[in-house]
């Protein structure tokens, strides 16, 4: 009995002495890891800059299957955050500060342990230069996690570098893998919306848009509001060579609803219009080859855009609903002028023929 009483003890003192070594052991560290991502720097940096990409590429994820993530209205830009509950902890970060396409600044409180954690993107060969730094102290329970597993620079330094990978793999495919479909003449239906407009440059609509759709659905989530409909985005004006333009991200209703004075947030109502629809399905970043193919086929077809309606973006599968965008599917309706239905002059009583213009719309789905 004495044996097992001397043993008991030696433990125990082993302990302590154990826990006093690790809890007077320096608590600073500073990690920094560095990739080559084979994809350009504006991509890089708007893809890390919003927190719902982080589960696709964050090593952390593939680790612990069971870990959960919060996100709140905003996880882009300055004041993003977002919060995560985990086998190994809690945690939370929240961008503090950002250079479009240059360099994000955020902070981290993981399990007490508050660290700045910094990213740069710079140009080279082959791609993007993306550097991840983690700078900190550590708590008492990450002391004792790191000391088991090499300190420090062994446990970030190895999830960075896996993340790094992930990421550049992530990027070359999610943001690469797409697909574009012109659909042809169609009738698109109307509705009433709700809807916040702003003023944008063209080059920054792709990341208002990351805020825009998340923030407009919360309203709804947030005052009880049915969805009646996919978001979509009526773009007002759109002038190339100021490189402006003026939009409205909404999202339809079933019937008007008058939001409170003085709210970004008001209604409206879209009238049905003739349109080209194209399909694209992928990363938003290639709506512009979808415009693009989209007027070439107007031109093609000696059809006519109607200017006085609004173009339209409709978000059938968006970042709301699935985190990869190879995935997301955005539907593109340029309005076109109605034409005439051509009759000729028959020999004998005939019905009219119309043009296969206006067959098509006749015949198309909503």
């Amino acid at each position: 009995m004495k044996i097992l009483k001397y043993i008991f003890l030696l433990l125990l003192l082993t302990l302590f002495a154990t826990t006093v070594f690790i809890a007077t052991q320096k608590g600073d560290y500073d990690v920094t890891r560095s990739r080559v991502i084979k994809s350009q720097r504006s991509t890089v940096f708007n893809y890390v800059n919003d927190f719902r990409n982080w589960e696709t590429f964050g090593s952390w994820k593939k680790e612990d299957p069971e870990m959960t993530f919060n996100y709140p209205n905003n996880t882009v830009g300055i004041g993003a955050n977002y919060s995560w509950k985990g086998n190994d902890g809690n945690g939370e970060m929240k961008t503090i500060a950002i250079k479009n396409n240059v360099s994000i600044h955020q902070k981290m409180d993981y399990n007490g342990s508050l660290s700045d954690v910094y990213w740069t993107f710079k140009d080279t060969a082959g791609g993007t230069k993306v550097t991840w730094r983690s700078k900190g102290t550590m708590g008492f329970g990450f002391k004792v996690y790191s000391a088991f597993k090499g300190g420090p620079s062994n446990v970030i330094g190895d999830m960075y570098e896996k993340s790094l990978a992930n990421l550049d793999k992530t990027l070359d495919y999610e943001i690469n893998t797409y697909s574009i479909k012109v659909a042809g003449v169609v009738q698109k239906l109307g509705c009433y919306y709700l809807k916040q407009s702003i003023t944008s440059k063209i080059s920054d609509v792709p990341k208002n848009l990351r805020i825009m759709i998340p923030k407009i659905i919360n309203f709804f989530k947030k005052n009880k509001l049915v969805m009646h409909g996919k978001p979509f985005v009526l773009y007002h004006t759109y002038d190339n060579a100021s490189g402006i333009t003026k939009l409205s991200v909404c999202i339809p209703i079933k019937e008007i609803v008058y939001t409170s004075q003085g709210s970004d947030i008001t209604s409206g109502q879209l009238y049905p219009f003739k349109a080209v629809k194209t399909i694209l399905k992928g990363d938003y970043s290639h709506t512009k080859e979808a415009w693009q193919k989209t007027f070439k086929y107007i031109n093609k077809n000696n059809l006519s855009q109607n200017i006085n309606v609004a173009s339209l973006e409709l978000y059938y599968k968006n970042i709301e609903q699935i985190a990869n965008p190879s995935q997301w599917i955005t539907e593109i309706y340029i309005p076109i002028q109605s034409k005439a239905v051509v009759i000729s002059k028959p020999k004998t009583d005939q019905e009219p023929v119309a043009t296969p213009v206006e067959q098509a719309v006749e015949s198309s789905e909503p």
